[in-house]
């Protein structure tokens, strides 16, 4: 039997699993590459010329946020033989607006990057409740095992929260400067989103199926 390109379902036994930390670098890391990039690109520049023909620090970030998403992705494959769902539909995004950003050298499409993908899942977990499937596993990754119930609500909290985030993308970047943006999109979204993490553990307690969460 061929072995799946995209990640198996989390119920799936034959899914391998990476270390926690190992992830969560692989998720984050290609985000801190782009902040860094544009924070020290004059740096990074004058320190090795040849990055100088990606244009000003925005671009160079763009171009070093593709190549350590493509290395990001490639270290999942390499690691699980599988490619993770959703960081492969966010990279599939950075390279096509990476590669605008680049080739008309125009700032605009990076920046509605954030807008494109947190759309796309929000619409996608609501289309799926629509459906009556909830799509949440490929997200928390066998963390949680909830009742019917529970996975209907946590599902639709969190497509409503990725549209706030897209919602919240667009307002910044057209109404602040470009370095604002990028360190709202390190800083300020990831405590958000933690925030928000953190919220709905009363519903994921309440909703439970684990014995071991429940005492």
């Amino acid at each position: 039997m061929n072995q799946p390109i995209l990640e198996r379902d989390p119920s799936d036994p034959k899914k391998k699993e990476i270390n926690p930390l190992l992830k969560l670098a692989l998720e984050l890391g290609p985000l801190m590459v782009f902040f860094f990039a544009n924070a020290r690109g004059e740096w990074l520049v004058a320190n090795y010329p040849a990055l100088g023909n990606f244009g000003g620090p925005i671009f160079l970030a763009t171009g070093l946020f593709m190549i350590a998403t493509a290395v990001a992705l490639t270290a999942s494959w390499l690691l699980t033989r599988t490619l993770p769902m959703m960081p492969l539909v966010s990279g599939v995004v950075v390279f096509v607006f990476g590669a605008l950003t680049l080739y008309l050298q125009d700032d605009i499409f990076i920046k509605m990057k954030p807008t494109i993908v947190n759309s796309l899942f929000g619409l996608t977990l609501l289309g799926g409740l629509w459906f009556g499937k909830s799509l949440l596993g490929y997200v928390f990754d066998s963390a949680f095992r909830l009742d019917a119930e529970g996975w209907r609500k946590l599902t639709f909290r969190w497509g409503v929260f990725f549209l706030f985030l897209a919602l919240v993308n667009e307002i910044v970047w057209r109404s602040f400067s470009t370095d604002a943006w990028v360190a709202f999109k390190v800083w300020g979204i990831m405590p958000i989103t933690l925030i928000f993490t953190i919220s709905q553990m009363p519903l994921i307690m309440r909703h439970s199926l684990d014995e071991r969460v429940k005492r």
